[in-house]
């Protein structure tokens, strides 16, 4: 039975490629965040999940909601969408769980409501980001050919920021 990992890197392999583009194609991972779209780098996230049990931790932020144990390792869970600014949005069976990569030993885990499949970022065309308001984890803004609005979220980004260190409620 093939792991995670292996999963991904056999569905990114399969993905079309778009010799024509001078620019490289790259693999992104779209999902729903209450009623927004995102993109984001299949290189920052290790493995999706289904919601687990969660460890409620007292006096913190209320996009914090929690630890979760994976495999032995403890994970604090974001609620994406309300550390993006959202209301919270409640959870169903298509809710996921994105761990990210550990490599700088942050283990982080962000809900998100629905899975959107496996893209390439070429498909999109890039649209203006507006800078104001929009957190620094944000990089890009696209549109795709329905003309439906997605941002590029940096989950690596994202788990550097300051304001994302600091779960303890002021």
């Amino acid at each position: 039975m093939m792991d995670t990992e292996e999963t991904l890197q056999s569905l990114t392999a399969q993905m079309p490629s778009n010799k024509d583009n001078s620019e490289t194609s790259l693999a992104v991972l779209g999902v729903a965040v209450g009623e927004d779209r995102y993109l984001i780098p299949m290189a920052e996230v290790s493995e999706v999940i289904a919601i687990p049990k969660l460890a409620h931790v007292p006096l913190t932020q209320p996009w914090f909601l929690g630890l979760a144990n994976v495999r032995g390792n403890l994970y604090g869970i974001t609620d994406l969408g309300v550390y993006l600014g959202g209301d919270p949005v409640p959870f169903n069976l298509k809710s996921r769980i994105l761990l990210v990569m550990p490599g700088n030993k942050l283990y982080g885990g962000f809900i998100v409501n629905s899975m959107l499949g496996i893209r390439d970022l070429s498909e999109f065309t890039p649209a203006k980001l507006a800078k104001n308001k929009l957190p620094k984890c944000i990089t890009a803004r696209y549109k795709d050919a329905e003309g439906r609005q997605w941002r590029e979220l940096s989950l690596f980004k994202l788990i550097g920021d300051e304001k994302f260190l600091q779960v303890a409620r002021e």
